[in-house]
Order: C-alpha cells, then sequence, then structure tokens
C-alpha cells in the first residue's frame, strides 16, 4: 500500500487533519479536532492517526500543515490557541522525513488552482491572462490578502500583509466611519471593517450615525437581521461588500491581478445572495483610467469547504515552499 501524507488546516478553536495520497490533491479522511483538547500538535495529530488506524509502521511519514499565524523560522507559536512547538520537535516526535508548516491563508491561495469548478461562483465574467498573477483575498476572522504566480515547475505564493494598508474613504458616508472607527482605534486598516467582528463594528457604527439604538450583537445577528428587513443591518451589509469591492480592486490593480480574483473565506459563502445587489463590482471597476483594467479581471467566489487543506497539499511537494 502507498503511504499516505498528513495534511492540516489549524486554526484557533479547530484542528482540521486528513490525508492524502502521493502525487494527488484530493484530502481524505477529514476530521476535525478541537485545539482546546489536546496539550499540543503532536498530541492531536497523534490522536487523529489513531482514530484513522494509521499508527506505527503505517504512519505517515510527510506532512504540510498550516496555522492560523506567522510562520517563521523553528518556533511557532499559534496566535489564538495554547499551541506552540519547535518544527524540528514536531518532525522528530512524528517519525517525519518531511515536515513543512506554512501560514493558514498562503494554504488557502495554494489551494485555489485545484478547487473544482462546481465550488466557484462567478462574480464578473472576464479573460485570465495566462501567465499572470492571481489576487486571493477573503474576510473572515481577520482579512487575509495573498497572490499566486504560475511558475515554470509549480505555483509560487505571494504572502502579505495586505489587510493591514489604510481603509481609504470614497464618499461622504466612508468618511463619517472613518470619523467614527478613527475615535476608536485611531489608525483604520481595511481589516478593522472586512472581518467578522469588523461587520459587528460596521453595524455598531452605522446605528451610532443614524442616531438608533443597537439590538445585534454579533455577525450572524446582522446578517440574520439584514435578510429580514432590518433597514441599518442591510445598510450595513451592503456597505461591507461595497467597500470589500473597493480594496478587491485596489488590490488586483497592486498586484497586477490579470490571471483572476479568488475571494475565499468563511464569510462571503454566506452573503452570495447580497453580492448582485451590492456595489462590490461597481466599486471593483470603479479606478478611473484603469477601470478597463479590473473590469477584464475574472471575479469568483470559492464556497469549496476544504481550500486550506488543498493548499496544504499542494505545498507538500511544491519545489517553492520551504
Amino acid at each position: 500500500m502507498t503511504r499516505p501524507a498528513l495534511i492540516g488546516d489549524i486554526g484557533g478553536t479547530n484542528a482540521r487533519f486528513a490525508l492524502v495520497a502521493p502525487d494527488t490533491f484530493t484530502p481524505h479522511d477529514i476530521q476535525s479536532l478541537p485545539c482546546a483538547d489536546y496539550p499540543g500538535l503532536v498530541e492531536a495529530a497523534r490522536d487523529y492517526l489513531a482514530r484513522v488506524g494509521l499508527t506505527g509502521d503505517d504512519a505517515p511519514r510527510e506532512a504540510c500543515l498550516a496555522f492560523a499565524c506567522p510562520i517563521r523560522g523553528d518556533r511557532v507559536t499559534m496566535t489564538n490557541n495554547h499551541w506552540a512547538f519547535s518544527r524540528q520537535a514536531v518532525q522528530d516526535a512524528l517519525g517525519l522525513s518531511l515536515f513543512k508548516a506554512i501560514n493558514d491563508f498562503t494554504a488557502q491561495a495554494l489551494g485555489v488552482p485545484h478547487v473544482a469548478t462546481d465550488d466557484l461562483v462567478e462574480v464578473q465574467r472576464g479573460e485570465a491572462i495566462p501567465h499572470a498573477a492571481r489576487l486571493v483575498i477573503g474576510p473572515g476572522t481577520g482579512l487575509g490578502v495573498a497572490g499566486l504566480f504560475p511558475g515554470r515547475q509549480a505555483w509560487i505564493p505571494l504572502p502579505t500583509e495586505g489587510g493591514h494598508v489604510t481603509f481609504a474613504p470614497t464618499d461622504e458616508r466612508e468618511q463619517n466611519l472613518l470619523r467614527h472607527f478613527r475615535n476608536r482605534y485611531g489608525r483604520v486598516s481595511v481589516e478593522r471593517i472586512l472581518c467578522g467582528q469588523g461587520l459587528l463594528d460596521l453595524y455598531l457604527a452605522h446605528c451610532s450615525l443614524k442616531g438608533a439604538p443597537p439590538r445585534l450583537a454579533s455577525p450572524a445577528e446582522v446578517t440574520e437581521a439584514a435578510a429580514g428587513g432590518d433597514p441599518v443591518a442591510r445598510d450595513t451589509l451592503l456597505r461591507f461588500l461595497k467597500i470589500l469591492g473597493d480594496v478587491c480592486g485596489d488590490a488586483a490593480l497592486t498586484m497586477g491581478a490579470r490571471g483572476g480574483v479568488a475571494l475565499c473565506g468563511g464569510i462571503l459563502p454566506r452573503l452570495l445572495q447580497w453580492l448582485p445587489e451590492s456595489r462590490f463590482l461597481e466599486a471593483f471597476t470603479a479606478k478611473g483610467r484603469m477601470g478597463a483594467y479590473t473590469g477584464a479581471i475574472p471575479v469568483q467566489v470559492v464556497t469549496a469547504p476544504w481550500t486550506g487543506l488543498l493548499g496544504a497539499a499542494e505545498a507538500l511537494h511544491n519545489p517553492e515552499v520551504e
């Protein structure tokens, strides 16, 4: 039997593990384990392998795991849970001949080329230019921004901190929103608005500007209330998508993303019905003399549930990923 490799996508709350056969990208035996149930990564990985019956001589000898935190050097410290580890120590403890640790949004980006067509929803039809960069962007816990470039042998990930660029208002409403956010945070990055907490903060800002008492306490409640016809929640959701269009268009120009834009993350698949009603595309293409440039870029929402695992599988033997 050909030995599978271990892949994973590990966030602040859950560690999602899977197996992948050599030279393939389709994860199988996917399980999600609560990080709080384990003292560390090694214990969680061993429990997963025991659950799928791969221990001892049958255990994987190769692994690529994506983590929701910065990856640099041997020491990895998770941002939103208690796990911290040495990459070399994990490799030794699990008996791995190859162990790659990558950032979770780098995994998202690397997974995009392997997403099935059925898991892509077209937002703007366009022509993807061969051998051009792609933009991968997605609001979730934060705002992830990354690029992909088609190298001669493999996809080259282009990690960025584009979620932390300065928010730039484009109309009077956004000028007022900027003043509200600046009073609270000082400098205002686009991630302050374009993430789960940002959606709630944007709702609270709208309430303040409209003089309406806030009655919603979570991003999910804002989305639900908007669907139910609440006017402030509805304005909030449409403004969120409009600002996202502005930011995506700016990022596409910066990256030269004529290969396409992929919208990822856990939020947008739940807002698909709002995109046509919003000013997302208007904002994406409203770039003055460069409007034709952004207007020709294909834009898609990625609805695949395992994109990070696909990216971990891609990274495993990708020579461009250390």
